[in-house]
């Protein structure tokens, strides 16, 4: 039985709430991971943990998070990615919550592991709901909505958790944000996924995805792999350290520090969803996808490449300009790194690629605070560390750029039949 235009593609006022809501999600992702670093020197006064300790609870989020991201990936596709979201923001809202009542370091740990586990769920969940529910023509749009969610995160809980931990104690911000989470899941409760996805590029619905060994091939599925690595380092390097950068190097007292960072979150947010504006507006045909996003990509790490070597090497008005130019080329780089897979694997595989992709490109937030602290400690400055991140940033090019062709949606086989194409969805370029 066909199904009718209704089921098969939402109206936009349904698609935008849909949209609205992932955004909100992952705004909420953000924050919630972001309570423990924003409160930590709290945390360390109240209970007496070494800053080592304070180091291993930083980055307990990551040893499960980037692992789990493949699996939470095949299960949004298989099992439905609205399920997978509900479950994992229950379990990290509850999480969250339960910090506010522990005291010892063992518990504190387990629970960062367990809010790693629950969030992993976000970024594979929202990128296959963005493909089914979303056409092409709004993907920039669409992944630029979500993108101001997650960049503003991080503003509105560091200041809002900071104001909540000088009032009323460092737990208490805990438990309002596990609280106010948990909330979420009342409009998401009457949210009506469509059982088929929107139409390809072509006008024909996408079949069933690949199996994973089918993605293992793919050299696009790797150079967006390497891509995020490159982009994530330098964001889980500035968000990490930025402020303890403008403290130790500029002499920011700790309420300039504040308003710093929030302003440069602010400018984060606000350049993610004006770049997904703009390119949507360049993408009004599917068949210009390619070239705009290529060059955005392209052109946002060669400015990566220049903020990073000027912040290290340039005098203080400079460097800190560096640093809001970094912002607005993050953000206007932040719609393609996930609108591009989307694109690539179409609605039944979107869910396990970026779930692929960010379990390798989160690595990076293992990798790039640890490796700052330690070439700040042998230093005693951030110049390597900055030219480290402008190293890195170069490999983001390779990624996006050279290692993938063509972004148009790729032919998967039809499964049982190894040779057929899936209607509707353009050849794709080995």
């Amino acid at each position: 039985m066909t199904a009718s235009p209704t089921a098969a593609e939402p109206g936009a006022g349904r698609r935008w709430t849909i949209v609205g809501l992932l955004a909100t999600a992952l705004f909420i992702n953000y924050v919630d991971r972001g309570t423990v670093p924003t409160a930590a020197h709290l945390i360390q006064d109240d209970l007496g943990f070494s800053a080592q300790q304070l180091g291993l609870l930083m980055s307990a989020f990551f040893w499960c998070y980037a692992p789990l991201q493949p699996v939470v990936g095949w299960l949004a596709d298989r099992f439905g990615a609205q399920r997978v979201l509900g479950a994992g923001l229950a379990l990290w809202a509850c999480a969250t919550m339960l910090v506010g009542v522990v005291y010892s370091f063992g518990a504190l740990l387990a629970l960062r592991v367990l809010l790693g586990v629950g969030e992993s769920v976000g970024f594979p969940s929202v990128s296959n709901l963005l493909a089914r529910v979303v056409p092409v023509r709004s993907l920039g749009l669409a992944n630029g909505v979500v993108a101001f969610g997650y960049m503003f995160g991080p503003a509105i809980g560091s200041l809002v958790g900071g104001l909540l931990m000088a009032t009323y104690g460092w737990r208490s911000a805990f438990w309002v944000f596990g609280a106010l989470s948990l909330l979420w899941l009342l409009p998401w409760s009457r949210v009506r996924i469509p059982a088929r996805p929107v139409a390809t590029a072509a006008g024909a619905p996408a079949a069933d995805g690949p199996p994973f060994r089918a993605l293992l091939v793919r050299r696009e599925l790797w150079g967006t792999s390497l891509g995020l690595f490159s982009v994530n380092y330098a964001f889980y390097f500035t968000l990490t350290w930025l402020p303890f950068y403008v403290v130790r190097e500029h002499g920011f007292s700790t309420s300039e520090m504040a308003r710093f960072t929030f302003l440069a979150y602010c400018v984060h947010a606000a350049s993610g969803l004006i770049a997904g504006w703009l390119i949507d507006r360049a993408v009004a045909r599917p068949e210009r996808a390619s070239l705009a996003y290529k060059s955005v990509m392209g052109l946002t790490h060669v400015g990566f490449v220049g903020c990073m070597v000027c912040i290290a090497l340039a005098p203080a008005p400079w460097a800190l300009g560096a640093v809001f130019a970094y912002q607005v080329l993050d953000g206007a780089n932040s719609p393609g790194v996930f609108a591009i897979p989307q694109i690539l694997a179409g609605p039944g595989a979107a869910g396990r690629w970026v779930g692929i992709q960010n379990g390798i490109g989160n690595l990076a937030g293992i990798v790039a605070p640890a490796l700052t602290g330690l070439l700040v400690e042998r230093s005693g400055h951030f110049t390597s560390a900055f030219l480290v991140a402008a190293f890195v940033s170069l490999l983001g090019m390779v990624g996006w750029v050279s290692m993938i062709p063509r972004v148009a949606p790729i032919s998967w086989p039809v499964r049982g039949v190894p040779d057929a194409p899936v209607a509707g969805s353009s050849p794709s370029v080995a």
